[in-house]
């Protein structure tokens, strides 16, 4: 436990780190599927079926990601999780509903009777509605330090309807590369709504984070720790540019740099996710409790990490397998 120094700091700040990107790839892969059931009240019946075929293969195992997060959160910060989890009870378990919702929904809306396929259809988005605004609603929470005043519910509230969009614009995005056609026009002109509504979003996260204490204050604004945020909205905001120039120009011949889209919406999610853990760090309850005053004990710690140096890169192979096995467009569903 020795061997890189004091394991009372770098054990805790490693299963922080992995912890951390376990959030971001979630956010990311299982961002863009629920933004695709959002998209689900303006497409066709036609086109319904291949927005459900373009997220078939990935839906379920991107949920995982989710799953290995909170796993981490306990064992490795038990603490913070019982801290975390008992303010946030109440959209956990909207959370949960929707999430539950949108795997009965995935699977009735091929089993159940045609007549029945539009009430699934709209429980697919509602699942997928339920989960983005809970989980803006918690991302605003956690940013406003977990406590439930008036001033702080009204921003989560904001920051739910933001994340919301901004789901539904890495959704669009997704689209545009695994689809074509009449569908892809559509998922193009989805994007250039949906991309407002993730600049309002990460604006307003970016307004409020720098004043919810003086130490990120700081942070932010003192010489010279403000030289190492300042790449990032800089590169933010070169990417929004690039976004809406593509977008504009788009569809191309023969569907060239159909994948930007996508990969730029991943480039501003993680943008806004390390500006956050740079203004947070070290703290793992907002301004309450450090990553090291909520870790476990080292030894306690070591073995766990033994256990994670092999699931965690047995879940990213499965990951990168499965969409590489699945890449390309997204054909017509059947079930035949």
């Amino acid at each position: 436990m020795d061997y890189f120094g004091d394991p009372a700091i770098w054990l805790p700040w490693t299963f922080a780190a992995l912890m951390g990107l376990s959030i971001l790839i979630y956010v990311v892969l299982d961002g863009f599927d629920l933004g695709v059931g959002l998209l689900m009240p303006l497409s066709n019946d036609d086109e319904k079926d291949r927005l459900v075929a373009s997220i078939g293969p990935f839906w379920d195992a991107n949920e995982t990601w989710l799953v290995l997060a909170v796993g981490l959160l306990l064992v490795a910060f038990p603490t913070a999780h019982g801290t975390i989890l008992t303010a946030l009870y109440l959209p956990v378990f909207v959370m949960l509903i929707g999430l539950i919702l949108r795997g009965i929904s995935f699977e009735m809306r091929a089993k159940a009777p045609i007549a029945q396929k539009p009430m699934w259809n709209g429980a697919f988005f509602a699942g997928s509605l339920m989960a983005s605004l809970s989980q803006g609603f918690m991302l605003g929470m956690y940013i406003m330090g977990l406590t439930w005043t008036l001033p702080n519910v009204i921003f989560a509230l904001l920051t739910a309807v933001f994340l919301t969009v901004g789901y539904s614009f890495i959704g669009a995005a997704w689209l545009i590369s695994k689809t074509d056609g009449q569908l892809q026009r559509h998922a193009i002109r989805w994007a250039k709504g949906g991309i407002w509504g993730l600049i309002l979003g990460i604006g307003s996260i970016s307004l409020a984070t720098p004043f919810v204490s003086t130490r990120i204050f700081d942070k932010w604004f003192s010489w010279p720790e403000a030289l190492y945020l300042a790449p990032m909205p800089i590169l933010s905001a070169a990417l929004v540019v690039f976004l809406w120039w593509q977008l504009g120009r788009m569809p191309l011949t023969n569907d060239r740099w159909a994948w930007t889209p996508f990969a730029a919406a991943i480039g501003l999610f993680t943008l806004a996710f390390a500006g956050m853990a740079y203004s947070f760090y070290p703290y793992v309850v907002p301004e309450k409790i450090t990553i090291y005053e909520a870790a476990s004990a080292p030894e306690s710690l070591f073995i766990i990490l033994i256990g994670t140096l092999f699931v965690v890169p047995a879940i990213l192979g499965y990951t990168v397998l499965s969409y590489y096995i699945f890449r390309g467009k997204a054909t017509a569903l059947r079930y035949d």
